[in-house]
């Protein structure tokens, strides 16, 4: 088993890593819309959810796979509103990969995070 961290604060304080890989299966934790690198947010949730998919596909790189391996997404978003301004996000990151996904509406740990993308995939 190998753990991918991205250095967030929150993955330490909370316990978890980024991502685990376990034979040809990597797990993403849920993906908030920081900038990792300088750990601010957007505004605005298509930003965030493009910050989501650029951890997410820097993550699985760095674990060895591609975005083609996704084969199961979740979104959480805070606000049913939000998936129509999310929608051209998704459809550039998963467009031809078309995971199983389902989309919840619910609240996230801190006010300023609109969405949140979970990921699970497989190398075959």
């Amino acid at each position: 088993m190998h753990r991918i961290s991205t250095g967030s604060p929150f993955e330490a304080a909370m316990g978890y890593s980024r991502a685990v890989v376990k034979g040809n299966w990597c797990f993403v934790s849920g993906v908030t819309g920081y900038d990792y690198g300088t750990m601010t947010m957007p505004d605005s949730v298509l930003l965030q959810a493009q910050n989501c998919f650029a951890t997410i596909f820097a993550v699985l790189s760095e674990a060895g796979f591609s975005p083609d391996d996704i084969v199961r997404v979740q979104y959480t978003v805070t606000d049913a509103a939000f998936v129509d301004q999310i929608a051209p996000a998704l459809r550039e990151a998963m467009g031809d990969i078309r995971p199983a996904a389902t989309m919840v509406v619910a609240g996230l740990i801190r006010p300023e995070m609109k969405v949140e993308i979970e990921v699970t995939a497989l190398r075959e």
